[in-house]
């Protein structure tokens, strides 16, 4: 899922930082992709990944189906290209899927609301 924003790079990626931090979320990784790029002599887009979750939500759908965990916790990228911010993001739903999740549509389509809605907060139409 890619999603523009209505934001410059630096204010896209403040705002949502604090938004999955009010949403009671903790980041566990702020990866600036293109500092990591520069410590090479390289050069890429502004990029960073912030890989993030609640173990109220996580938890239970690792120890129903331990490989979602490859997956778990959840990333969000916010890249630039030609002027333009996009946030990415793999849905829980897709996650699911991949990994044959039974039983847990309610968490899962909590989980899939909540990164729409924290995405939203700085997507273009929102």
């Amino acid at each position: 899922m890619t999603k523009s924003s209505r934001f410059g790079y630096g204010e896209t990626l403040e705002r949502l930082t604090d938004a999955i931090i009010k949403a009671g979320n903790t980041i566990f990784a702020s990866i600036d992709q293109s500092a990591a790029a520069r410590s090479v002599g390289s050069t890429l887009r502004p990029t960073t990944l912030l890989i993030f979750g609640n173990p109220k939500g996580g938890t239970f759908l690792m120890e129903a189906f331990p490989l979602v965990a490859l997956e778990l916790p959840l990333k969000l990228l916010i890249w630039e290209e030609d002027s333009k911010v996009n946030l990415s993001y793999v849905p829980m739903s897709e996650i699911a899927a991949r990994y044959s999740v039974a039983g847990m549509d309610t968490r899962i389509q909590a989980m899939d609301a909540a990164l729409d809605s924290l995405t939203g907060a700085v997507a273009v139409g929102r």
